[in-house]
Protein backbone atom coordinates (compact mmCIF):
# COMPACT_ATOMS: atom_id res chain seq x y z
CA UNK A 1 0.00 0.00 0.00
CA UNK A 2 1.28 3.47 -0.72
CA UNK A 3 1.94 6.00 2.25
CA UNK A 4 -1.00 7.80 2.37
CA UNK A 5 -1.15 10.98 4.10
CA UNK A 6 -2.34 10.75 7.98
CA UNK A 7 -2.30 6.78 7.45
CA UNK A 8 -1.47 3.67 9.57
CA UNK A 9 2.28 4.16 8.51
CA UNK A 10 3.14 7.66 8.81
CA UNK A 11 1.24 8.20 12.06
CA UNK A 12 4.32 5.55 12.83
CA UNK A 13 6.45 7.98 11.96
CA UNK A 14 5.64 10.41 13.60
CA UNK A 15 5.70 8.57 16.59
CA UNK A 16 9.27 7.97 16.10
CA UNK A 17 10.65 11.12 15.01
CA UNK A 18 8.97 12.55 18.13
CA UNK A 19 10.92 9.69 20.35
CA UNK A 20 14.33 10.42 18.35
CA UNK A 21 13.60 14.27 18.64
CA UNK A 22 13.79 13.80 22.42
CA UNK A 23 16.52 11.70 22.85
CA UNK A 24 18.55 13.66 20.73
CA UNK A 25 17.47 16.83 22.80
CA UNK A 26 18.76 14.90 25.93
CA UNK A 27 22.12 13.96 23.94
CA UNK A 28 22.60 17.52 22.87
CA UNK A 29 22.08 19.10 26.65
CA UNK A 30 24.34 16.47 28.02
CA UNK A 31 27.12 18.26 25.22
CA UNK A 32 26.15 21.61 26.12
CA UNK A 33 26.86 21.18 29.95
CA UNK A 34 29.79 19.54 29.49
CA UNK A 35 30.82 22.43 26.78
CA UNK A 36 30.12 24.86 29.51
CA UNK A 37 31.74 23.15 32.71
CA UNK A 38 35.11 22.64 30.24
CA UNK A 39 35.29 26.03 29.39
CA UNK A 40 34.22 27.03 33.38
CA UNK A 41 37.39 25.04 34.38
CA UNK A 42 39.28 26.92 31.71
CA UNK A 43 38.75 29.81 32.70
CA UNK A 44 39.22 29.78 36.23
CA UNK A 45 42.80 28.32 34.89
CA UNK A 46 43.08 25.00 36.19
CA UNK A 47 44.69 23.42 33.77
CA UNK A 48 44.00 19.87 35.25
CA UNK A 49 40.75 19.94 36.23
CA UNK A 50 40.25 21.34 32.23
CA UNK A 51 42.39 18.51 30.73
CA UNK A 52 39.80 16.09 32.59
CA UNK A 53 37.24 17.89 31.33
CA UNK A 54 38.10 18.12 27.64
CA UNK A 55 38.63 14.30 27.93
CA UNK A 56 35.24 13.58 28.62
CA UNK A 57 33.83 16.53 26.74
CA UNK A 58 35.75 15.06 23.05
CA UNK A 59 34.30 11.52 24.35
CA UNK A 60 30.62 12.65 24.17
CA UNK A 61 31.11 14.16 20.93
CA UNK A 62 32.67 11.45 19.22
CA UNK A 63 29.40 9.24 20.95
CA UNK A 64 27.07 12.04 19.72
CA UNK A 65 28.64 11.69 15.69
CA UNK A 66 28.34 8.11 16.29
CA UNK A 67 24.98 8.23 16.48
CA UNK A 68 24.19 10.89 14.27
CA UNK A 69 22.97 13.46 16.38
CA UNK A 70 25.74 16.12 15.37
CA UNK A 71 27.93 15.92 11.87
CA UNK A 72 31.90 14.94 12.31
CA UNK A 73 32.89 18.39 11.11
CA UNK A 74 31.10 20.77 13.80
CA UNK A 75 32.13 17.99 16.47
CA UNK A 76 35.66 18.69 15.29
CA UNK A 77 35.31 22.00 15.00
CA UNK A 78 34.05 21.93 18.68
CA UNK A 79 37.10 19.86 19.37
CA UNK A 80 39.58 22.17 17.74
CA UNK A 81 38.46 25.15 19.71
CA UNK A 82 38.25 23.16 22.98
CA UNK A 83 42.26 22.15 22.12
CA UNK A 84 43.25 25.98 21.80
CA UNK A 85 41.41 27.16 25.13
CA UNK A 86 43.53 24.15 26.77
CA UNK A 87 46.85 24.79 25.00
CA UNK A 88 46.50 28.78 25.75
CA UNK A 89 45.58 27.73 29.80
CA UNK A 90 48.76 25.42 29.47
CA UNK A 91 51.19 27.99 28.34
CA UNK A 92 50.47 30.52 31.03
CA UNK A 93 50.38 28.53 33.48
Amino acid sequence: MANIKGGRAARKRDRQNEKARKRNQVAKAKLHDMHKKLFKAADAGSADDAKKKLVEFVSGLDKAVKKGIISKNTANRKKSRAQLKINKISKEA
